[in-house]
């Protein structure tokens, strides 16, 4: 296994370009179409500093009545901690359906901004690939007597564990080791002890 999973630290862009509430819908559109990207951080404060309040995108510029970021914009904005790991940044934009983040520090202050192709790199292992280092790395580690008794499922990065190991209590350790290979996407864990399955209740 890897020391640690990759954080959006390690994979965001940063000093990314932003604009303030009231920056006109013309300067929005200039800065989008020079930097060549679909979104901007919207800040509060003057000249665009401040904390993160919401995001622009371009589909937001066809909204009607909106001439400044801060009409235009979505808010609150979806945000992602440099220390988010890619797995759970990658976890926010799906469930969230937007395709990048603002990164921001403990006072919502902008710090990066992460898009989803920067996070695909580490999602491109393939399930195989990953099946095999989570049982190596984490079934046949903390459970050497029932790895036999344990299945490893890999889906499009979704690891689903199911088995029986001795007691309940290394279950979620083996949620959490697994959640950290590189790559897998979520966990699914159905490992029950032994004695649930004598247990005729």
């Amino acid at each position: 296994m890897h020391d640690s999973p990759h954080t959006v630290r390690d994979v965001m862009t940063r000093n990314p370009v932003a604009v303030g509430r009231d920056a006109p819908f013309k300067d929005v559109v200039t800065l989008m179409d020079r930097w060549k990207v679909g979104a901007l951080p919207v800040l509060e404060g003057e000249g665009g500093e401040g904390r993160v309040i919401g995001v622009v995108s371009e589909a937001d510029l066809a909204r009607p009545g909106g001439l400044t970021a801060g009409e235009l914009m979505n808010a609150p904005a979806v945000t992602v901690h440099a220390d988010a790991t890619v797995a759970e940044a990658a976890r926010v934009m799906a469930r969230r359906g937007v395709k990048r983040l603002p990164v921001v520090d403990g006072a919502g202050a902008l710090r990066g901004i992460v898009s989803r192709a920067d996070l695909l790199k580490v999602f491109l292992r393939a399930d195989e690939e990953l099946t095999e280092e989570v049982r190596r790395e984490v079934v046949d580690r903390l459970f050497p007597l029932y790895a036999d008794h344990i299945r490893v499922e890999v889906d499009e990065g979704v690891v689903t564990l199911t088995g029986w190991i001795d007691s309940p209590e290394p279950a979620p350790v083996a949620e959490r080791l697994a959640r950290a290979v590189e790559g897998v996407v979520d966990v699914h864990c159905h490992l029950c002890p032994v004695s649930a399955r004598d247990d005729p209740h």
